[in-house]
């Protein structure tokens, strides 16, 4: 096959792929609500109504307000804006998948792909480590970190990094091992093709469809996960605002201050079903299996 040959195949394969996307209106909101979400990260001082009441204001005076013009989702116990105090949380929310994917998705990558390539004690080594960490609950684990160390962001990053890796390494390892057997990878092979042209240039990139699913994924169990952990009391500390904190603070005034949970419920809600759509949509765009 000539090269222009080999481009046009390409250009139309990922062509057809963005028409299978385009065409179904389950991903396109999915992407559109992940996109409104990031807005707000990238722009929460200029779109909260009050955006210093993402810090440490008090307005006891304003206390407990129910919904209404100006503070649409009403306020807290001291007085401060849910609706600011939502927008500014899912910076905390984001900050924390991206550190989390940040280290899981390049180490279980990298974990997976050696074990399929290489296969021997190689392979044993892996998948015996990653099976052994997959019988650790992730949860357990966040816990057990979270009462060892410091209730901030870095170390609820490290809390969920820590076992986070293994489905990365499980997944990659699965495709790289079928992979490794195909013609293509044993002719680059004789043809003198270093370890790292073949992992780099052969595997991984029958690699990143799954990845990009998989992480598209796991961005939504990861904001659960992190609200989870605040909610808990094993997150970030006030006063930055978080969604998971946010809930908890609130229930101690239900049934009557009902928005204090509502609303950071929704914004928890919203992100996670928005990435969860996403990746849905990619899955189906890429045709694969996560």
């Amino acid at each position: 096959m000539t090269d222009a040959a080999e481009g046009v195949t390409i250009l139309s394969a990922r062509r057809m792929a963005w028409l299978r996307f385009r065409s179904n209106p389950i991903a396109v909101i999915g992407a559109l609500m992940v996109i409104s979400v990031l807005v707000c990260v990238a722009f929460a001082p200029w779109i909260a109504p009050w955006p210093d009441h993402s810090g440490n204001v008090v307005d006891f005076a304003n206390r407990h307000e129910a919904p209404k013009p100006g503070n649409l989702a009403g306020t807290d116990k001291v007085g401060r804006d849910i609706l600011s105090r939502v927008i500014f949380g899912f910076r905390v929310s984001l900050l924390l998948v991206v550190g989390v994917l940040g280290v899981a998705v390049p180490v279980g990558a990298a974990l997976g792909l050696a074990a399929g390539y290489f296969g021997g004690w190689t392979e044993a080594l892996i998948t015996g480590f990653t099976n052994v960490m997959l019988a650790i609950p992730p949860l357990v684990m966040a816990l057990a970190v979270g009462n060892v160390l410091n209730p901030n962001l870095i170390n609820a990053m490290i809390a969920i990094a820590l076992l986070w890796w293994t489905w990365h390494a499980r997944l990659v390892y699965r495709v790289s091992k079928s992979v490794a057997a195909e013609d293509y990878v044993e002719a680059a092979r004789l043809a003198g093709g270093s370890h790292w042209h073949i992992l780099t240039r052969e595997i991984l990139p029958n690699c990143i469809a799954v990845i990009s699913v998989k992480t598209t994924l796991d961005a939504a169990f990861i904001i659960l996960f992190g609200a989870t952990l605040s909610f808990l009391g094993l997150g970030v500390r006030p006063p930055t605002p978080d969604l998971g904190s946010m809930v908890a603070d609130g229930r101690q005034f239900l049934p009557e201050m009902w928005w204090g949970v509502l609303f950071p419920g929704l914004g928890i809600f919203y992100a996670t079903l928005g990435f969860n759509l996403l990746g849905d949509g990619l899955r189906d765009m890429f045709d694969v299996e996560v």
